[in-house]
């Protein structure tokens, strides 16, 4: 199972990644005349359209390769966002405790509460839809998660023998977390982030279906499956294959999350017992 996801989710990321240098046509390019190609295995199709074209002749393997591109950057970029801001908060309300604590830990209980849509709507009508702006939706939606982990590590970290000794050696909080405890969050934190990633790609996905996503002409998977929705049923794979990268992408980094924990949570055993 492990390399399998760490195949397929490779082979995405690399083909996104190295889309504009493959011989791919222009993404935005529009050719009327070959409006809704099929893909090669279908009748009507034309090689030099591979999986096809949409409503307005684009290429569709164009489309994709880039619009993956695109929303992995935002995806990533907001993980980054929102893993350091989750970290911050958790880290400090765990090892601190008190009435900083119960503080952040009512700011994370707060957030989660917030419904995510209403979160996105508020920005994007102050703000406007652009890249920068999603990503901050996308982090300021997930950083709790973060927090939350973290601080409940942060806690059962405090308490063992070699952070009491560094205490009692007066060794200033600022080193003790950020040279002691961050180290050991590692672990944690890769399995919170694989899981966020594919929690972040749906998320995009929605968003930009609501026509809250990026703006033309850039392209997402999500903007995709906005623009193919009108014709799914004269062309099914406009709406299906960015929607098959994103099930693909995303059951790949749930995958890969569950390989992770098993592999760094000490209280589970190779039978699945706790």
């Amino acid at each position: 199972m492990a390399l399998t996801a760490t195949t397929l989710f490779g082979v995405v990321v690399l083909l996104c990644v190295l889309a504009p240098w493959l011989p791919l046509p222009d993404p935005n390019h529009k050719n009327l005349s070959e409006s809704l190609r099929p893909p090669f295995w279908l009748p009507g199709a034309d090689i030099s359209h591979p999986l096809g074209t949409d409503h307005l002749g684009r290429d569709m393997m164009s489309r994709l390769l880039f619009g993956g591109r695109l929303t992995l950057a935002i995806v990533f970029a907001a993980v980054v966002l929102a893993a350091a801001i989750g970290l911050l908060v958790g880290i400090v309300a765990g090892y601190r405790g008190g009435w900083i604590d119960t503080l952040l830990s009512r700011l994370v209980d707060t957030q989660l509460a917030l419904p995510f849509i209403l979160l996105a709507l508020t920005f994007v009508i102050a703000a406007g839809s652009s890249v920068p702006i999603l990503i901050v939706v996308l982090a300021l939606g997930s950083w709790a998660s973060f927090a939350r982990v973290v601080r409940g590590e942060a806690i059962g970290l405090r308490g063992r023998t070699f952070v009491v000794a560094l205490e009692s050696a007066h060794i200033g909080s600022f080193g003790i977390i950020f040279r002691h405890i961050l180290p050991n969050l590692t672990p944690v934190l890769l399995v919170v982030g694989v899981v966020q990633i594919g929690v972040m790609i749906l998320a995009e996905a929605g968003l930009s279906f609501l026509g809250m996503g990026v703006s033309p002409p850039q392209v997402t998977w999500g903007t995709m499956l906005t623009g193919g929705k009108d014709y799914l049923s004269l062309a099914w794979w406009v709406i299906i294959l960015p929607g098959l990268c994103i099930v693909l992408t995303t059951l790949s980094l749930n995958m890969l999350a569950d390989v992770a924990r098993d592999k760094f949570d000490p209280t589970v055993t190779r039978g699945g017992d706790k």
